[in-house]
C-alpha cells in the first residue's frame, strides 16, 4: 500500500508541475484503511470553455499522465464537466459527417425515386447545405464571437455540441417539406404542358403564397424563443428562425426556380437503366374506379 501511495504522490507532483495547471488538491482516498482509489481535483489556469483548457486535457491524457505512471501499474482517468464536454464534442464531431451523409444520401434517393430525376434531388441537397451553412455562420458570429450579443442579452461563449446536429435535423425536415411541395406542383405542370420554363413559373406562382405564409408563421414562432432567458433556447430560436427565413425566401423563392429555369428539360433527365432499376414512389393519391356491370 505504501508503494501505491508513493506512486500517487509522484503523479500529484507531476500534475502540479504541468504547464497550464494552477493547482492540484492532495489525493483523497476512498477508504483511509484500505484505499483502492484516489481523487484529485485539478484546477487549470484558463476557463473551462477556453481552447487552452481543451489542449491541457489532451496533453494530460497523451503525455503527462502516461509519463508519470509509466510502469507504475495504476489507472488514471480524467473526469469532470470540462473533460466530459470535450469528450462529447469530439464524439459528436467525429460522427457529424456520417450523420450529414446519411441524411442527405437518403433524401437524395427518396427524391430521385419520387421525381425520376438526378439533378432535382442533387440541387435540393446542395441548396439545403447552403441554407444550413449560412445559419451556422450567423449562429457562430452571434453566440460564439459575441457580435450583437448585447442586444440579445447573451455573452460570447462555446456552442453546445449537440445543437448543430439538432439544428440540421429540424431545418432539413422543414426545408424538404417546402421543396417537395413546390417540386410536385412544378412536375405536374411539366407533365401537363411539356414546357420546362413555364412549368417552373406556374409551379412557383401557385405555391409561393402558401410557402411564404407557412414560413412566416414558423419564423415568428421560433423568433419568440429569443425572449427566453436560457441561452440554448435563444440559440435554437435564432438558428431555426433564420434558417426558415433564408430557406423560404432566398433558396426556395429565388435560387431553386432560377436554377430550374436555366436547366430546362435537363431537370427531369435520368438514365434509362437507372429509371428501370430504381423503385417508383408516388406522393399523389391514386384514384381507382371500379366499373360495376
Amino acid at each position: 500500500m505504501a508503494d501505491v501511495q508513493a506512486k500517487v504522490v509522484r503523479l500529484h507532483e507531476r500534475l502540479a508541475a504541468t504547464a497550464g495547471v494552477a493547482a492540484v488538491t492532495p489525493p483523497v482516498p476512498d477508504d483511509s484503511a484500505a484505499p483502492r482509489a484516489y481523487l484529485m481535483t485539478l484546477i487549470p489556469t484558463t476557463a473551462p470553455q477556453d481552447e487552452a483548457t481543451t489542449d491541457l486535457v489532451r496533453a494530460l491524457r497523451e503525455a503527462a499522465i502516461p509519463a508519470a505512471v509509466n510502469g507504475a501499474g495504476i489507472d488514471v482517468h480524467i473526469t469532470g464537466s470540462a473533460a466530459t464536454n470535450i469528450d462529447v464534442t469530439d464524439y459528436l464531431g467525429d460522427r457529424m459527417p456520417l450523420f450529414f451523409a446519411a441524411v442527405l444520401g437518403m433524401s437524395f434517393l427518396v427524391l430521385m425515386m419520387v421525381f425520376r430525376s438526378i439533378l432535382v434531388p442533387l440541387k435540393a441537397v446542395v441548396m439545403n447545405l447552403l441554407s444550413i451553412a449560412a445559419t451556422y455562420g450567423v449562429v457562430v458570429v452571434v453566440f460564439q464571437w459575441g457580435w450583437g450579443g448585447s442586444q440579445l442579452g447573451i455573452e460570447a461563449g462555446p456552442i453546445n455540441p449537440f445543437i448543430p446536429l439538432m439544428l440540421f435535423a429540424i431545418v432539413f425536415g422543414l426545408s424538404m417539406d417546402y421543396e417537395v411541395f413546390m417540386l410536385t406542383r412544378i412536375r405536374e405542370e411539366f407533365d401537363r404542358t411539356g414546357d420546362a420554363r413555364t412549368s417552373v413559373a406556374d409551379g412557383l406562382a401557385s405555391t409561393a403564397r402558401v410557402i411564404t405564409a407557412a414560413a412566416a408563421i414558423m419564423v415568428v414562432v421560433f423568433g419568440s424563443f429569443l425572449f427566453e432567458e436560457i441561452r440554448e433556447i435563444k440559440l435554437f430560436g435564432l438558428g431555426l428562425g433564420l434558417a426558415v427565413l433564408i430557406d423560404a425566401t432566398l433558396v426556395r423563392m429565388i435560387l431553386v426556380p432560377a436554377t430550374m429555369a436555366l436547366l430546362g428539360d435537363r431537370n427531369w433527365w435520368m438514365p434509362r437503366w437507372l429509371n428501370w432499376v430504381l423503385p417508383r414512389l408516388t406522393i399523389e393519391k391514386v384514384d381507382e374506379q371500379v366499373d360495376m356491370a
